[in-house]
């Protein structure tokens, strides 16, 4: 067997963790990839000199947490809309653009499935990857994001840590407090996200999505919670309370029933849509994505993804027939 070969065999069952790994520090499915590439690159090269002293997925993290550490000191924190300015209260207010910012991405889920991935490594990989809590972790610095994803994500113990920072156990545990409060301050409340089970929530993203191809803003603004926000980036202006979302969303998105066709995506470990608009011609074009947050008392948050590159990401075609469209929703 060949260096190239008996490398391949270990370290290849890792990627799709080591990917949400990146994902989780860096908060761009795209950087993501690079880094595991970056990673996997570092660690062939010298993977003659591996002694053995650790586990190759140990090792491995060592790389590619480095590698984003490095990274996020050159381009710094992806934030989403709410993190850089309050709500806006005029729904006919002009979008402020934001095209300079390095958003926050959704991750497609497809990059998480591999074949004959360890079942174990699946799990590690769909832990802490919901997009309120990767957009909460952009609040904190590279390495108390780091200290917080691998104590408080993957578990691994304090020493550990420390050793895979170069650091000390007590300093280890004093930034993972400050990584804390620091994250308690940026999400809200457990009981604020609690989730429904999964039949009901099932049901109300049906409802959502029903509401939305039919454009019916009443059956919209029933689903939503009283401070339910809208987020759209690449744009910097967002929207906060039921009436303002609701009215937001009708007054500018909704024409007719079927003027809008949503295709079910699975982003960021969640049910998610690709939202397509219907053109004269009949022709429906690859619009937004949707990631939708639904809680126990209704949907508290839409972030629509406006950047149309990312259909490509999640396997879908930026333009498609209504009938080819119906066949993607089954």
């Amino acid at each position: 067997m060949t260096v190239s070969e008996d490398f391949a065999g270990l370290a290849s069952q890792f990627r799709g963790e080591l990917l949400a790994h990146c994902y989780r520090m860096l908060g761009s499915a795209d950087e993501a990839e690079d880094l595991v590439q970056e990673t996997y690159l570092r660690a062939w090269r010298s993977f003659d000199r591996f002694e053995g002293r650790s586990s190759v997925r140990t090792w491995l993290y060592r790389i590619a947490t480095n590698a984003c550490l490095t990274a996020i000191e050159r381009r710094g924190r992806r934030p989403l809309p709410s993190g850089l300015g309050a709500p806006a209260k005029d729904v006919d207010v002009p979008l402020a653009a934001g095209s300079e910012v390095p958003w926050l991405q959704p991750l497609p889920g497809t990059l998480l499935v591999a074949d004959g991935e360890d079942p174990a490594a699946a799990a590690v990989a769909r832990a802490g990857i919901r997009l309120a809590f990767v957009a909460a972790l952009q609040y904190l610095s590279a390495r108390q994001r780091a200290m917080l994803i691998l104590r408080d994500v993957l578990e691994w113990p304090a020493a550990d840590v420390a050793d895979l920072l170069d650091t000390t156990t007590t300093a280890v545990n004093s930034g993972l407090r400050r990584a804390r409060a620091q994250l308690a301050k940026a999400l809200p409340a457990e009981d604020e996200l609690a989730e429904p089970a999964e039949p009901d929530r099932r049901a109300v993203l049906d409802q959502f999505a029903t509401a939305i191809e039919n454009a019916d803003g009443r059956a919209l603004a029933e689903l939503l919670r009283a401070d339910a926000a809208l987020e759209m980036p690449p744009f910097l202006t967002w929207f906060a309370g039921r009436p303002v979302v609701a009215q937001f969303i009708t007054a500018h998105f909704f024409t007719a029933p079927g003027g809008l066709r949503l295709v079910p995506v699975v982003a960021n470990g969640d049910r998610a849509f690709a939202v397509y608009q219907r053109e004269p011609a009949g022709t429906y074009h690859a619009h937004a994505l949707l990631a939708v947050t639904v809680t126990a008392t209704g949907i508290t948050r839409i972030v629509a993804f406006q950047d149309t590159g990312l259909f490509s990401r999640f396997g879908l075609p930026l333009a498609a027939s209504g009938e080819h469209l119906a066949g993607l929703s089954k």
